[in-house]
């Protein structure tokens, strides 16, 4: 995030946030027994450990929750409240609190791949924090990751990078309480994409239609960085390489994730193949009040941030680059049918599917193609330094 398109007023919000995530940091880390800290303790910026991130259930770098104590815990939920605002807080516990929902309806029979320890394998505790470099320098970041879960924040010269990629998932989407009501953790992501497609007319449908079979999975997978002419990856390619490979086959079969090439391509797949230049509809031919739904819809994702963070991204993405953004959609056009859809614009891609387990698992994720993990700015950093 250049410092130029931040005011004084703004500038000193970050420093309070950043602040906040440092001090966070550094009391977890100073929580932990030496054993721990060698395992959540990075160098930076330590980029093959730095931009690794999955979505998946899968053994990975850090200090999971589960070998943390009480007090460790709590301090661990400090650090990734740190990085929300309260309602994205609140998704997120609760995200990682359908793990428990998830165990039942497997019937408490899943493994967790590539964990050689006595194991759940579905386990709300089952959530890995690490840190790169020291709390409070001018370089340092941070990672939570697990399964639908991935945060990541990366600080350079006191800056905060961009936040992505921020990854939020639901297994299942929806769940019934007793009596009305359902708990529904992204149903604002679902909701406002189905309205914003119902709200085209025959023709603006039309190009927004990518096809009516939606992917079975985001397009860019749990890419490192965002690559032209992606297609979703095998399910046997969304897991740690640490993880052995019959492991994965085991897993993967026992999910139902499908087992695919990406050698072998149908028109349907073709259809989504992300390119440079954005596909589907753009906002310059909504109307007014379809732009309002597409406003509504971007800060479902730009709102899990902080507010500090979440004001300058609000104020880019809506005002500033709306006219740029595109929305398209693949898939069914009703709730219980599967679908995907994609916003992209100058430095956004926006991915959510929901076509696993009946249409009941949703994946949804924020990414900037220029400056996931920091990337630009580290760039720029060491450009000035040599």
């Amino acid at each position: 995030m250049a410092e130029s398109t931040v005011s004084r007023e703004q500038h000193e919000k970050m420093r309070a946030l950043l602040d906040r995530m440092s001090e966070a940091a550094t009391n977890w880390l100073a929580a932990l027994s030496p054993d721990q800290r060698r395992k959540a303790n990075f160098p930076f910026p330590d980029d093959d450990q730095r931009t690794l991130w999955f979505y998946t259930p899968t053994e990975q770098g850090g200090l999971p929750i589960v070998e943390m104590d009480s007090l460790q815990q709590r301090l661990a939920h400090r650090l990734i409240a740190s990085g929300l605002s309260g309602p994205g807080y609140v998704t997120a516990a609760t995200i990682m609190g359908l793990e428990n929902v998830l165990d039942a309806r497997e019937d408490w029979r899943t493994f967790y791949p590539g964990r050689a320890t006595t194991h759940r394998g579905r386990d709300p505790l089952l959530y890995f924090i690490s840190i790169f470099g020291e709390p409070g320098t001018k370089q340092w970041g941070w990672r939570v990751g697990g399964h639908h879960i991935s945060i990541s924040y990366t600080v350079v010269n006191g800056q905060i990078a961009s936040p992505t990629p921020l990854f939020f998932g639901a297994n299942p989407a929806e769940s019934h309480f007793v009596g009305p009501g359902l708990l529904r953790p992204l149903a604002g992501e679902e909701d406002l994409g189905r309205e914003l497609l119902h709200a085209l007319d025959a023709d603006q449908k039309a190009t927004a239609l990518l096809t009516p079979v939606a992917p079975r999975d985001i397009v860019q997978s749990n890419r490192r960085s965002v690559e032209i002419g992606a297609i979703p990856r095998p399910a046997q390619r969304l897991f740690s390489q640490t993880v052995p490979d019959a492991e994965v086959r085991a897993f993967v079969a026992a999910d139902r994730l499908h087992e695919s090439s990406e050698s072998t391509i149908d028109p349907d797949v073709e259809a989504v193949r992300y390119e440079q230049t954005p596909k589907g509809i753009p906002a310059t031919r909504l109307t007014t009040a379809q732009r309002q739904i597409l406003v509504a819809l971007l800060r479902q994702y730009v709102d899990r941030l902080p507010e500090e963070l979440a004001e300058i991204h609000r104020t880019r993405l809506t005002t500033q680059i709306l006219d740029a953004i595109h929305f398209a959609w693949a898939g069914g056009s009703e709730h219980g049918e599967k679908h995907y859809y994609r916003l992209q614009g100058p430095r956004l891609l926006i991915e959510y599917d929901n076509t696993q387990n009946d249409a009941n698992h949703i994946h949804a994720v924020w990414r900037d193609p220029e400056g996931d993990f920091g990337v630009d700015l580290l760039a720029e950093h060491y450009r000035h330094a040599h």
